[in-house]
């Protein structure tokens, strides 16, 4: 059945959960569930309803009849209107307990799994600025206020922010982004402050036309600044414009890159990059590895916590130097190149085959020479001969996509065997899912989640399912 456009009020609702959206839930006393922005467990609130799915309804706030105890004050200007941090108003405390307990709940609904250990969840250090890479997009026909609308003065109709939700051809404005450490918003004001004095045209989503098309920064722990600029027509003079004032304006960015993107959408993995100042990379570092971030390259968008992530990943393994291991969709090899020193040699599988180039440069890049990449479809390049290459795996690390592991992969998996498998995923429904179809073969010892993304519902788990006993 179809969604449906409703327009209803329903009062005194309790909200009891959060759901894999991060919208709130509630269940009136007939039994029926509804989905609902901007509220948090603990909260009693009557809402407008507008919206009729297969089994529940959605709606929005109008009045709230008591506040939870977890309510927070969200520090951000755009809290509610640009789409991210949609966990702002929950306390980070309250966010950790219901990201962990809805692990739990797909664990042991979907997945019907006893484990025998749950740990804590792993916390951030700081639950701001925590991001390495943030987007920005131009609009000359940014999203407005009802304010603005009605304001009845001439209004600046060009932005620099994210794409509304629900809203392709309009970009909200943002002044002041939470998530990534300065100087991303000196950049950024600079940036567009500057445009607006030099008259450099902003993209029209709508119209495909004009001149500035997307802002692109990334950072390092250690403070080298990478910034990507994509023009959609090429104006020498504009673009040294530009770039000039940037260079001069901010001696940090140690990575000045362009592109000229002409076409429909503004992906970059098909696009020539330009370094027009410094080095066309910036470089991370992983306790004593290093690894070069290129403009396209994939690394994890929250670095301090990979490094947690990593060494729960680690300490799962157990590894005692003589293994072998298999890394399943290693991205750019991360997980793999940090193990390799632990145990006999490494092999990582990824489709994509910029990433697997990007392992192999690292694993040179650090003088790693026990780690081996190959480029494949995860459920047609696992198979016996590539068990026959490689040996066969005493432990298999496996970070999946959102989806999950393939059936097929699964099937290998078990019929490998392999003593054990540590599964880090970033969604636990899906993970809860694959670890059903191995639970009479492996045991789940042990499963943590880790909070990677605060101020969102998005969540890491990481379990080590140990091989029971043939009897």
């Amino acid at each position: 059945m179809s969604r449906k456009k409703i327009d209803r009020i329903e009062t005194g609702l309790q909200i009891v959960d959060i759901n894999a959206k991060g919208m709130g839930v509630a269940k009136s006393d007939e039994g029926v569930v509804y989905f609902i922005k901007g509220v948090i467990p603990g909260d009693v609130v009557d809402v407008q309803v507008y919206k009729k799915g297969r089994r529940y309804f959605e709606a929005k706030p109008i009045k709230w009849i008591q506040k939870s105890t977890h309510s927070s004050i969200p520090p951000c200007q755009h809290f509610g209107v640009c789409g991210g941090c949609k966990l702002q108003h929950l306390a980070y405390e309250g966010q950790l307990e219901y990201k962990e307990k809805g692990v739990l709940h797909n664990l042991n609904h979907i997945g019907k799994i006893d484990i025998e250990t749950v740990l804590p969840i792993a916390r951030v250090e700081n639950p701001y600025y925590y991001r390495n890479k943030m987007e920005f997009s131009f609009s000359n026909k940014r999203w407005l206020t009802t304010e603005e609308i009605s304001g009845g003065e001439e209004i600046e109709r060009n932005g620099l922010g994210f794409h509304k939700p629900g809203m392709w051809d309009k970009v909200v404005d943002v002044e002041h982004c939470h998530l990534q450490a300065e100087p991303s918003n000196e950049i950024r004001n600079a940036i567009k402050a500057f445009a607006i004095r030099e008259q450099l045209d902003f993209f029209d989503t709508r119209e495909q036309q004009g001149f500035l098309r997307t802002l692109m920064i990334r950072n390092t722990l250690a403070g080298e600044v990478m910034v990507l600029i994509q023009f959609f027509k090429e104006e020498v003079e504009k673009r040294e414009l530009l770039l000039n004032f940037l260079k001069e304006q901010f001696p940090q960015i140690t990575s000045l890159l362009y592109c000229i993107n002409g076409k429909g959408n503004d992906s970059l993995y098909d696009q020539n990059i330009i370094c027009y100042h410094g080095q066309d990379f910036i470089t991370e570092h992983l306790d004593d590895l290093q690894f070069k971030i290129t403009a396209k390259s994939f690394y994890q968008t929250n670095p301090k916590q990979a490094k947690v992530l990593y060494a729960i990943g680690q300490e799962f393994a157990t590894l005692k130097g003589n293994e072998i291991v298999y890394d399943l969709y290693t991205g750019t090899g991360t997980i793999a190149l940090s193990l390799a020193k632990q145990c006999a040699k490494v092999i990582g599988v990824e489709s994509v085959p910029e990433a697997i180039e990007a392992a192999n440069e690292n694993a040179q890049f650090n003088a790693i020479e026990n780690a081996f990449f190959e480029v494949g479809d995860m459920k047609d390049c696992f198979n016996d001969a590539f068990i026959q290459r490689h040996g066969k795996a005493d432990v298999v690390i496996t970070d999946p996509p959102r989806n999950g592991m393939h059936p097929e992969v699964v099937k290998q998996l078990m019929k490998l065997a392999p003593p054990r498998i540590v599964y880090i995923s970033c969604n636990s429904s899906t993970q809860a899912r694959d670890l059903e179809m191995m639970k009479g073969m492996y045991s789940v010892v042990k499963s943590q989640a880790v909070d990677m993304f605060p101020q969102t519902h998005h969540v890491e788990n990481v379990v080590l399912l140990q091989r029971n006993e043939i009897t």
